[in-house]
């Protein structure tokens, strides 16, 4: 990743004045290293966590002087570092080797950029602090930048703020154009600015522009950065909502962060926060639901499909009424987790009651015959979309468990995430069912196979658009 910042004809130091400055004349290329605290005649390399950032000038001269921050990540050390949640991550096993992120990530740009100029932020220099303090004219480079969201996200982003703002859409490939654009933008931005500002729009901005999972975990400490780099210019913002809730997509104060979840798991990581009053969290909220569905419904035998790293399956072993759950996924990882965090190894008595088994749903399997209720919890929205067929077939015709309770994002309430609805809520869903959409295939499967059903909401409700999660309850009518 490659991030330059240029100032062109700078104002004269105001140093110049003195006896010392007039007899060595000040040139901008040393005005800007004062000011960004980085020699323009030296390559100044820092090793983060994450990887390495140089800081470098390719350019110098009395009327353009340019600063390059060069960041190459290590994607094969990055997925071997321990970080919080690191072990509770989900995905398939080579995910964390083969992405994009390494290479376009403004969120990694953004930790990078505060690493490599910490005390420019602070808008503080020892020579030159009257120049600090002056808005000077700069212009930005990123040649390749995640922008995930409407065409015109960069503009709403940063044009309030004064700049000038081009985003260029870069192609997938450029001799076939007909596949269309990454999200990937050749951004630049230019204006007058002082230093300390400019630099605080970006550490704010380039994750908010990513839009994508943080790459690490934000807490409180993270919700403290944010309001100190926002002050002075978020609260005026007209995107003030939808930064904020970006950029504190994982932090506490939003709501609290979810643990990580397996791919048939994934919580919505785009669930606003509607109310100041405290709730649980909307994946907590579900699985309560569903744990209460099914103890309503007299069941002492329950699958739970999809059942990643085994939390609904924790929260119906609390229960004596339930006496033998099984659960089965397709992430043989995840099962592992869940074998420990359920303490299976430990406790032979509880190991007695649980079975866990991995497996597909794509598939007919006899070992899911003759349980009492069977649970889909956030699992049809990752399978392919000619995989629900199968699915249906499967679980309803010939595992056919009593009562059958099913789980999946409302599509339509995605309009109300900063996107517009353009996106889906995880980037490993494969599709997301409308309100219309979900009804039909739960009444067809019904209808289908002998099963009476009563559909539910979950979450908050939009007048307009429904609740956040919709949810379907099957009976099978002869018992």
């Amino acid at each position: 990743m490659l991030l330059t910042l240029t100032l062109t004809q700078p104002a004269v130091s105001d140093a110049a004045q003195t006896d010392a400055a007039q007899a060595d004349p000040l040139q901008p290329a040393s005005d800007l290293g004062f000011l960004l605290h980085k020699h323009p005649e030296r390559v100044q390399t820092q090793t983060l966590s994450f990887g390495t950032a140089s800081v470098f000038y390719p350019q110098v001269s009395a009327q353009r002087t340019t600063a390059a921050l060069l960041l190459e990540v290590d994607p094969v050390g990055l997925s071997r570092t321990a970080r919080p949640g690191a072990d509770q991550q989900g995905g398939a096993p080579l995910e964390p080797y083969m992405n994009d992120r390494p290479y376009a990530s403004g969120s990694f740009l953004a930790v990078a950029l505060r690493d490599a100029f910490g005390t420019a932020f602070t808008g503080r220099s020892k020579d030159r602090q009257a120049l600090a303090d002056r808005a000077l004219a700069f212009s930005v480079h990123l040649p390749c930048v995640t922008a995930r969201g409407s065409e015109d996200l960069p503009q709403r982003l940063f044009g309030p703020l004064g700049y000038a703002v081009q985003a260029t859409p870069i192609p997938l490939d450029p001799l076939y154009p007909e596949w269309g654009e990454r999200p990937y933008v050749d951004l630049r931005l230019s204006g007058q600015v002082r230093l300390r500002d400019l630099l605080a729009h970006l550490y704010v901005l380039l994750p908010v522009l990513d839009g994508g999972k943080r790459h690490y975990f934000l807490n409180e400490a993270e919700v403290d950065k944010l309001a100190r780099h926002g002050a002075g210019w978020l609260d005026t913002h007209p995107e003030r909502d939808l930064i904020t809730r970006r950029y504190l997509r994982f932090a506490a104060l939003v709501r609290q962060a979810e643990e990580g979840y397996s791919e048939s798991q994934t919580a919505e990581l785009t669930e606003p926060t509607q109310s100041a009053a405290p709730r649980p969290r909307l994946h907590d909220e579900r699985l309560q639901w569903v744990a209460e569905q099914v103890a309503a419904s007299g069941a002492s035998s329950v699958l739970d499909l999809g059942c990643g790293e085994g939390k609904l399956l924790r929260l119906l072993l609390e229960k004596a009424q339930f006496r033998h759950l099984l659960g089965m996924d397709v992430s043989a990882r995840a099962l592992d987790i869940a074998a420990r965090r359920l303490n299976l190894r430990e406790r032979p008595e509880l190991a007695a009651r649980v079975t866990l088994l991995h497996g597909s749903l794509s598939y007919p399997d006899s070992r899911l015959k003759g349980f009492d209720a069977a649970t889909l919890v956030e699992v049809i929205e990752h399978l392919e979309p000619h995989q629900i067929g199968p699915l249906t077939r499967h679980v309803f015709g010939d595992a056919r468990p009593s009562t059958v309770i099913v789980t999946t994002p409302n599509r339509e309430y995605n309009a109300v995430f900063e996107d517009g609805g353009e996106g889906m809520r995880h980037a490993d869903h494969r599709f997301e069912w409308t309100r219309a959409e979900f009804e039909a295939w739960a009444a067809a499967a019904a209808g289908a196979h002998g099963y009476t059903l009563t559909l539910h909401g979950l979450g908050d409700t939009h007048p307009d658009y429904g609740p956040l999660t919709q949810a379907a309850v099957f009976v099978r009518q002869n018992g």
